[in-house]
């Protein structure tokens, strides 16, 4: 039992002393669900090559002969294909970071640092693994054995190539700024730590006082 006067002086110096409470799930949890985001929305990214690989626009080249050798052109130098492709690459990363950030804010609203960087680390991951998965599922790189299998003048589709390095990044910035915005705006809030400061500025006084 403390000594007579103790908790008087706690209130009238301010000071009140509440039970530690512990801020979310623990450090252990906390890591625990950040690997398995990490490994969820790397594995989300194979969806992210098949859709990529789908909806992407031909890039059409046609071979030809010259001097015995052949060559392979652009059947369109004019045409957008081939920004076509970098921006449905963007596009879906840019849809896929912003459902990525609602389902983790979703799963835990309180955020969290572990959280967040697994949300970054993942989402960079399956843009890698989308990338190198729609190249592969895509027509082959060997443009030159393309050609002679179709044929000298017959048009055949370019290799899948995401030109714009950059719009890897486009997963991971975007669900990171969407997951920001929902935690700023969402999240639940800490209590103010002295929810009683006004009665404590003003003890109660004792007889005779």
């Amino acid at each position: 039992m403390p000594p007579a006067g103790a908790h008087g002086a706690d209130l009238a110096s301010g000071r009140y002393d509440r039970p530690a409470e512990q801020d979310g799930p623990g450090m252990k949890t906390e890591l625990r669900q950040a690997a398995v985001v990490t490994v969820l929305l790397t594995v989300c990214g194979a969806l992210l090559g098949v859709l990529w690989w789908r909806l992407a626009p031909s890039v059409p080249l046609v071979g030809d002969v010259v001097d015995k050798s052949w060559v392979v052109y652009l059947k369109d130098s004019e045409g957008e294909q081939a920004v076509g492709v970098d921006g449905t690459f963007t596009l879906l990363a840019l849809a896929f970071g912003v459902v990525s950030a609602l389902a983790v804010f979703l799963v835990r609203r309180r955020g969290g640092v572990p959280l967040v960087v697994a949300l970054g680390v993942g989402a960079l991951l399956g843009s890698l693994l989308a990338w190198r998965l729609g190249v592969w599922l895509g027509p082959t790189g060997d443009v030159l054995a393309h050609a002679r299998q179709a044929g000298k003048g017959v048009t055949f589709p370019a290799p899948l190539k995401l030109g714009a390095k950059g719009a890897l990044l486009a997963w991971p910035l975007s669900g990171l700024l969407v997951h920001l915005g929902l935690t700023a705006l969402f999240a639940p809030r800490d209590p103010e730590p002295y929810a009683y400061e006004p009665y404590l500025q003003s003890p109660p006084q004792g007889p005779g006082e």
